[in-house]
């Protein structure tokens, strides 16, 4: 038996977070502040990263998603990507919807094997070694199970996989604009911590309840 002490755990398989927050807010751009970054996309608002020269895959069916997966994790053309920016996750779900409603006339079992494919998706991306991996997702009002309130939270496709998903990640962050109400003065945020209105975690220990949203700052912080 080996026994070992949990001050010498290194995150050596890279970090691995969802950002979720309102249409516009700014998660595709963070893929900009990522080290080294490549973009699994299903989204169609790239246009944001234009300045950008950023390599990027688009997901269009499932098999293009399984195709993406596979290459990220054998081909040598990807180990010079450090970060894998899956944008975004809700999105991605809704092109899986679309395929699984067109194979059965049971929006309840389409529904369902949507949320199994996703689950499995995250869960093997989460798990990618030796590369970061970045999910972002939409945002909308959810009931809390536990207290019954109404908070912000990741848009998923059916209520199961949105109570899932948060479990996933160490790192679980709120995107939204921040507006100072004396100054009037607004800017993007992180929020990496619960409040009454919105749901985030950060299991590291190592970051302000608001951080400035750039990727490379959060992961040097989290890993130093």
């Amino acid at each position: 038996m080996k026994l070992q002490y949990t001050d010498s755990i290194t995150n050596k398989q890279g970090i691995k977070l969802l950002v979720y927050g309102e249409s516009g807010v700014g998660k595709t751009q963070l893929c900009s502040t990522a080290p080294d970054p490549i973009i699994i996309s299903a989204e169609s608002g790239l246009m944001t990263l234009r300045k950008f020269k950023l390599p990027f895959i688009e997901i269009n069916t499932v098999q293009d998603l399984n195709d993406a997966y596979e290459w990220c994790m054998s081909s040598k053309e990807s180990s010079k990507y450090k970060t894998i920016c899956i944008d975004s996750i809700s999105e991605i779900a809704e092109v899986l919807l679309v395929s699984e409603k067109a194979k059965t006339k049971d929006p309840r079992k389409a529904y369902g094997e949507v949320q199994d494919q996703m689950l499995g998706l995250v869960r093997s991306f989460r798990d990618m070694p030796n590369k970061h991996v970045y999910f972002s997702a939409k945002e909308e009002m959810q009931k809390d199970g536990q207290t019954g309130a109404m908070l912000f939270g990741p848009m998923m496709t059916g209520q199961k996989l949105a109570m899932h998903i948060p479990y996933f990640f160490d790192e679980f962050f709120r995107m939204y604009i921040f507006t100072d109400p004396q100054t009037q003065q607004s800017w993007r945020i992180l929020r990496t911590s619960a409040d009454a209105q919105s749901k985030a975690k950060d299991r590291s220990g190592s970051l302000n309840e608001i951080e400035e949203p750039n990727l490379i700052n959060i992961f040097n912080k989290i890993l130093s």
